[in-house]
C-alpha cells in the first residue's frame, strides 16, 4: 500500500495542471467591474481641479503581469488611452473649464475582452469674462483699425462677437469671425461719425447645447470725420459743342496727407495724382456722360458728380441704300448724307463725302451708282469730313452689307419617286436650281386648289401631296409658281413636265372569253380560253385557274391587253368554272368572273353505245322469247299428261 498522504497527490495533481494550462496559454480571466469617479464632483466651477478616476477590478487564475487598456471618452470621442499593470488610472482636468463638460465614459481591454464603465456627466459651470483690445480708439471714417477679444483661460473653439452700443442704447452686432480658438483678432470699419462703445462675448458649443460668456468691458470710440470732399470745375461749360476743349479741374482744398484725387467716367481712370489734377481734352461724339471725381486718403473715399453733355455740329453720315432688296443684275444707288445742326459754324459746302467698300476708297462723293454683280457684294461704310473755326472733324458711318440676291431659275416640276400610278395619291416636287432664300413655292392643281411652301434653309425641298389623277391628260392641269422677291414676276413650272415620268396605269378588270363559245363542247375537241383588258400599261401578266385547284393551270405575260391559254383535247375531266387574273407593275391584282365548260360525249361513243343497247335489247327479247316457249311447252306437257291418267266415271247399277 502507498503510504504517502492522499492531500499531497491533490496537491500534485493541482500544480501539474496549473502546469499545463500555462503551457498551452489557456489561462483563465474574467472581467468583473470597470468603475468611474469623477473628484471632487460631478459638478464644479470653472477653474476647479477635476480628477477622472477608471478603476477595474480582474477575476483569473494567477495570470502573471496582466495588462489593462484604459481608453477614456467624453461625448463617444477618445481624449485619453494607456496601457498598465495598474488596476486604476487617474486623468486631471487642471483646472477644468467649461468646454471639459460632457459626458464622459472608460472603456478596459484585457487580452481580449473588454468591458465599460456606466456613463458619467461632468458640468463645469461658468465663463470667463473676455478682454477686448483695440489698437486705435480715434480712428477717422471708414478707417480700418484691429481690434481682439480673448478669453485665455478658456479651452476649446471659441465663436467671438463683436458690438457696438450707440448713444441711444441700441446695439449692433458689427462682426462675427470664423471660431480661431480662445482669441481672435479682426478688421472693423466705422462709418458713422460720432462716439460709441465697442465690446465683444463668446459661445462655446457643447453636445449639450451652446453658453454664452459676459460682455467685455466697453471701450468707448471716437470716429472723427475725413474732410477730404473734392471740387471739381469742368470749363468753359458742361454743356458745350464737340470740337471745343474742355478743361476738368479736381482737387481737395486742406487736405491731410496721403491723399490722392482721380477723375473717372464710366468707371474708367481719365486721370489720378495726388491732392489736385487738371484734365483737357477735345469734346467729341459720344463723350457726354457723368464725370466722377474721387478722393482717397487710406479707406476713405469721397466723390464729387458732374454731367457734361456734348453736342453735335452736323449728325453721323448715314448711308443708304436703294432700293432695298437688290437682285443680281440691277441697278442699286449708294448715298451718304449728313444733318446739320450748326449752320454758322459748318456749310453744307464745306463736308467732303467719301464711300468706301472694304475700307477701299471708291471713285465717288456723296453717291456711287453700279450694277449688282457678286463682285459688287461687301461692306459699304461712307465718311463725312468737315471743319469749323477751332477744329476738324472725320465721322463715319454704319457699315452697310450689300449682297445681291440671285433671282430664280425656272423651275421644274417633277414626280417623287419618277413614277406615277393613276387612281393613286402621289408627290410633287418643285424645284429651282438657282435662287436665294428664301424661295415660296406656289403649286396650282387641276381642281384649282393652291398649296404654298416657303423653302427658307438649304436642303430644303417643295414637295407637295396630290391627290389622285386618273388620266395622263390631267398631269396638263398643275401648274407650279416660284417667286424670292415681291417686285419680280414668278417663274413658272408647266405640269408637261411631269409626262417625262413613268406613268403606270393599273389594269382593268379582266374578261374570261371561251373560243369556240357557240353550242356546247365535245370530247376530242380544242378550247382556248382568251383573258382581255379594257386598260393597263404594259407589258400585262395573265393567269388562268380552275376553280377546283389552286395551282395555276398556266401564265403568261404579254406586251398586248389579252393572252390565251388553249386546252387539247378536252375530255370529261376538263368541266368545271374557269377565270383569270391580270396584273402589271402596280402589283394590283384583278380577277375575272368564273366561265362554266361543259363536256359533251363524242358522236361515235354515242353511236357505238346505240348499237351496244340495240344488240342488248335483242338479246333479252330472244331470250324473253324462249323462256317463254320453253314454259308454254312444258305447260301444255302437263295438261296433256293429266288428261291422260283420268280415271273413267262410275256406272250406276
Amino acid at each position: 500500500m502507498d503510504s504517502r498522504p492522499p492531500n499531497l497527490l491533490l496537491l500534485l495533481l493541482t500544480c501539474l495542471l496549473h502546469f499545463w494550462q500555462y503551457a498551452r496559454g489557456q489561462s483563465s480571466y474574467t472581467i468583473d467591474t470597470v468603475g468611474l469617479m469623477i473628484l471632487p464632483n460631478s459638478t464644479v466651477l470653472s477653474g476647479t481641479p477635476v480628477i477622472l478616476r477608471c478603476e477595474v477590478k480582474v477575476s483569473h487564475d494567477n495570470i502573471p503581469h496582466l495588462t489593462h487598456t484604459f481608453q477614456l471618452t467624453r461625448d463617444d470621442v477618445l481624449i485619453d488611452s494607456s496601457t498598465t499593470g495598474k488596476d486604476l488610472i487617474d486623468y486631471e482636468l487642471n483646472p477644468a473649464r467649461a468646454a471639459d463638460s460632457g459626458s464622459y465614459e472608460c472603456r478596459v481591454t484585457v487580452k481580449d475582452k473588454s468591458k465599460a464603465s456606466y456613463s458619467q456627466k461632468l458640468n463645469v459651470t461658468g465663463l470667463q469674462t473676455p478682454i477686448l483690445y483695440l489698437n486705435k480708439t480715434t480712428p477717422y471714417e471708414s478707417e480700418e483699425f484691429i481690434a481682439t477679444c480673448s478669453a485665455p483661460e478658456e479651452k476649446g473653439s471659441l465663436n467671438f462677437r463683436f458690438f457696438q452700443r450707440f448713444r441711444n442704447g441700441d446695439s449692433l452686432k458689427i462682426k462675427q469671425p470664423a471660431p480661431t480658438g480662445n482669441s481672435s483678432e479682426t478688421t472693423l470699419v466705422l462709418r458713422s461719425i460720432g462716439d460709441s462703445h465697442l465690446y465683444c462675448d463668446y459661445e462655446v458649443n457643447l453636445v449639450s447645447g451652446a453658453r454664452r460668456s459676459k460682455s467685455s468691458k466697453e471701450i468707448q470710440v471716437v470716429v472723427k470725420g475725413l474732410h477730404i470732399s473734392p471740387i471739381m470745375n469742368v470749363l468753359p461749360a458742361t454743356e458745350v459743342y464737340e470740337g471745343v476743349i474742355i478743361e476738368v479741374v479736381c482737387k481737395v482744398v486742406n487736405p491731410p496727407k496721403n491723399i490722392e484725387v482721380f477723375l473717372t467716367r464710366d468707371r474708367r481712370i481719365l486721370k489720378q495724382a495726388p491732392v489736385s489734377l487738371s484734365y483737357l481734352f477735345t469734346a467729341q461724339e459720344g463723350d457726354s456722360g457723368e464725370l466722377v471725381c474721387k478722393a482717397e486718403s487710406g479707406n476713405v473715399q469721397k466723390e464729387t458728380y458732374k454731367t457734361i453733355t456734348v453736342k453735335e455740329l452736323f449728325s453721323k453720315p448715314r448711308l443708304t441704300v436703294n432700293p432695298m432688296d437688290i437682285f443680281e443684275g440691277d441697278r442699286f444707288k449708294l448715298t451718304c448724307s449728313v444733318s446739320i445742326y450748326v449752320p454758322e459754324s459748318i456749310s453744307n459746302d464745306s463736308i467732303k463725302f467719301s464711300i468706301y467698300k472694304d475700307n477701299v476708297k471708291l471713285p465717288c462723293a456723296d453717291t456711287y451708282i453700279t450694277k449688282a454683280h457678286p463682285s459688287k457684294n461687301g461692306n459699304y461704310t461712307c465718311k463725312a469730313q468737315a471743319a469749323s473755326v477751332t477744329h476738324s472733324f472725320v465721322k463715319e458711318s454704319q457699315k452697310v452689307v450689300v449682297k445681291a440676291k440671285v433671282p430664280v431659275s425656272k423651275p421644274m416640276l417633277s414626280v417623287v419617286g419618277g413614277t406615277l400610278v393613276l387612281g393613286k395619291r402621289f408627290q410633287l416636287l418643285c424645284h429651282s436650281d438657282n435662287g436665294t432664300l428664301p424661295i415660296v413655292y406656289t403649286l396650282h392643281t387641276p381642281e384649282r386648289r393652291n398649296e404654298v411652301i416657303v423653302v427658307s434653309k438649304p436642303g430644303e425641298r417643295a414637295i407637295f401631296n396630290s391627290s389622285a389623277i386618273y388620266k395622263t391628260s390631267d398631269l396638263n392641269g398643275f401648274l407650279c409658281h416660284v417667286k424670292n422677291s415681291q417686285n419680280r414676276a414668278p417663274m413658272t413650272g408647266l405640269g408637261q413636265q411631269l409626262l417625262r415620268s413613268i406613268i403606270i396605269e393599273p389594269v382593268s378588270k379582266p374578261v374570261l372569253t371561251m373560243l369556240p363559245g357557240a353550242g356546247g363542247i365535245s370530247e376530242g375537241q380544242d378550247v382556248t380560253l382568251v383573258c382581255s383588258v379594257q386598260r393597263g400599261t404594259l407589258p400585262i401578266s395573265f393567269t388562268w385557274y380552275h376553280t377546283d385547284t389552286e395551282a395555276a393551270l398556266a401564265f403568261q405575260t404579254a406586251n398586248e391587253l389579252e393572252g390565251s391559254y388553249s386546252i387539247r383535247n378536252v375530255r370529261g375531266e376538263h368541266r368545271g368554272g374557269y377565270y383569270c387574273v391580270s396584273t402589271n407593275l402596280v402589283n394590283e391584282t384583278k380577277q375575272s368572273h368564273t366561265v362554266m365548260i361543259g363536256v359533251k360525249m363524242a358522236g361515235w361513243k354515242k353511236g357505238l353505245i346505240a348499237v351496244i343497247i340495240f344488240f342488248v335489247l335483242l338479246i333479252l327479247a330472244l331470250i324473253l322469247i324462249v323462256a317463254f316457249k320453253r314454259r308454254l311447252l312444258l305447260f301444255k306437257r302437263k295438261r296433256t299428261g293429266e288428261l291422260s291418267v283420268q280415271p273413267a266415271p262410275k256406272r250406276s247399277g
